[in-house]
């Protein structure tokens, strides 16, 4: 399997065989991969450093449970056996991350997923099967708090690149001063709603009630010289734990952070539900069992703090960072959907 390093490809017609890993040897051999790899480092220390600064407190999230996210669209979730019960790899640390808040009031951690995406993914430069976010929750905060946090958190980790890692981006051909540029300004918000118009009336294919897909973010991403945020999903879009608006019945407290040049989505983000009759709700409306949750139900029903957070996806962000063809290549051992690897 050999890759391509040029950036996000604004061509179109792609040879699949460019964007998947080649043999370990050769991708942990690779000026580039080493560099990208540095950068990496320099990006997690901006992170940890600014969320510290910020009075949050990292935990180690757990990589097994008897029950994970269920919003991943698309994706599978892998089963194993923990001593005859089934139990499920993390596809997101959500509920622990809520869970957690009974410990501190603001919270983050680096934490691993699995997820079993759909094998067109292999080539969309985006998806990895298993890869790491940058988890973060805050009790007590509303939606635009948390907005401000990702914000502030994504223009940190820019400008520090910047400022740090000088040498990894002129061999990764990245222009600083574009990279920079774009988050400066506050980042503009757009409601789903109007962002499916535009798409529609630009003669795309879009459902207004549904997740944007991945080539419509593409498209918007590209049309945009700063990051966006896109606020107001529909009920339905997304998990049981998004909070739903009170005065906007069907329009979740919800958000995705939007990369320019073509990136697309980094971060997704949201107001909790934590009330347990909402909770279980939501859960119905969604086709969950409650059942299955009983651990966190029982947390919830107890009381946990109203709450909202976000996942911003570190080799995403690196991805954007070093201007790479595709996502896999922040990734010492990466894994795309379909591919047998180390």
């Amino acid at each position: 399997m050999i890759l391509s390093t040029r950036g996000p490809s604004r061509e179109g017609a792609v040879d699949a065989a460019d964007l998947l890993p080649p043999d370990p040897r050769e991708h942990l051999t690779s000026e580039r991969t080493r560099a990208a790899l540095r950068l990496q480092g320099v990006a997690l220390t901006a992170a940890r450093e600014h969320l510290a600064a910020a009075g949050f407190i990292e935990l180690l999230p757990p990589i097994i449970g008897p029950v994970t996210d269920p919003g991943a669209r698309g994706a599978k979730q892998v089963d194993i056996d923990y001593y005859g019960q089934r139990y499920k790899l993390m596809t997101s640390a959500i509920l622990y991350k809520q869970a957690s808040l009974l410990a501190f009031d603001r919270i983050f951690c680096i934490a691993p997923n699995v997820r079993l995406e759909p094998i067109e993914t292999a080539t969309t430069g985006r998806h990895l099967t298993e890869f790491h976010q940058i988890d973060v929750e805050m009790a007590g905060a509303g939606r635009e708090q948390i907005m401000t946090v990702a914000e502030e958190l994504l223009r940190h980790v820019v400008t520090a690149v910047a400022s740090r890692a000088g040498d990894e981006l002129q061999l990764l051909g990245r222009d600083v001063e574009v990279l920079t540029a774009g988050v400066l300004a506050p980042f503009a918000h757009r409601p789903h709603a109007e962002v499916t118009a535009e798409l529609t009336a630009r003669g795309e294919l879009c459902n207004p009630d549904a997740e944007i897909d991945w080539l419509s973010e593409r498209l918007l991403s590209e049309r945009s010289s700063a990051p966006f945020f896109v606020t107001d999903y529909p009920k339905g879009s997304r998990g049981f734990y998004d909070r739903e608006d009170a005065a906007r019945p069907g329009v979740l407290r919800n958000f995705d952070l939007l990369l320019p040049e073509g990136y697309g989505e980094l971060c997704s983000g949201s107001e909790r539900e934590h009330e347990y009759a909402r909770v279980v709700a939501r859960m119905r409306e969604t086709g969950e069992n409650p059942a299955k949750y009983g651990w966190y139900l029982k947390l919830v029903r107890e009381g946990i703090p109203a709450s909202a957070g976000f996942g911003m996806g570190l080799e995403r962000l690196v991805r954007y960072l070093a201007g790479l063809e595709s996502v896999w290549q922040a990734h010492a051992f990466p894994k795309v959907a379909g591919v047998v690897s180390p």
